[in-house]
């Protein structure tokens, strides 16, 4: 949800922007701090840098694209995808029940609808952008259900009543 009202925002130049944006950013501490019980106060922060990075990016990569900078937007996507393959990458390292690759897909998956929501925002195509929100809302629930299956896997005895 602050995914895409960080897109609003920048590609309609709304006055909260920096707000909404500070608010996206809180997302990576949250999700850092809810691996932290399970792998430690290292692993969570790096973890909180990767996806701060991830969102850093595409922040950057709509404005690039709303001002019309395409060379710069081009880098930003590209540098985008390689901070999917590192969140990957790092995901299975930590927890084996994570398949790397798809986990990617997922990610690639994610950054090419989040593209897409952006493009139509900027072509004023709402019709097709409202439906492509819903799209990215069960990706993103796929990941967490992948993620959180892991963690279950992987520490199932933090799981059992007690």
């Amino acid at each position: 949800m602050w995914t895409r009202m960080a897109i609003t925002a920048i590609v309609f130049k709304v006055p909260d922007l920096k707000f909404v944006l500070a608010r996206l950013l809180r997302n990576a501490t949250d999700m850092g701090n809810a691996i932290r019980p399970y792998y430690g106060d290292a692993i969570a922060d790096e973890y909180r840098d990767l996806i701060s990075e991830h969102l850093t990016l595409a922040a950057e990569l709509v404005t690039a694209a709303a001002n019309g900078e395409t060379e710069k937007a081009e880098q930003k996507e590209a540098d985008w995808y390689r901070n999917a393959d590192k969140i990957a990458e790092f995901l299975h390292r930590i927890n084996p029940y994570i398949d790397q690759e798809a986990f990617r897909k997922m990610l690639y998956t994610h950054l090419a609808l989040t593209k897409l929501e952006a493009v139509c925002m900027i072509q004023k195509n709402f019709e097709l952008e409202v439906q492509v929100f819903d799209q990215i809302e069960a990706e993103a629930l796929m990941m967490a259900d992948m993620l959180s299956e892991g963690i279950f896997r992987q520490f199932p005895y933090m799981f059992v009543p007690g």
